[in-house]
């Protein structure tokens, strides 16, 4: 799979996302990690994982 792809990939899923009604989201990338895909889900109204909640 090329770059390109995977970027058009990563553009399908969030756009997917937003449109399935999901307002904020968090994206980390990390070039030592494999390949990984996790999702949480936070229904306050602060950032998902912030040590202020």
């Amino acid at each position: 799979m090329t770059d390109e792809q995977k970027i058009d990939d990563i553009i399908k899923m969030l756009d997917e996302k937003t449109t399935s009604g999901v307002s904020r989201i968090k994206v980390e990338i990390d070039e030592n990690q494999q390949e990984q895909v996790a999702e949480s889900r936070h229904y306050g109204r602060c950032d998902i994982n912030s040590k202020d909640c």
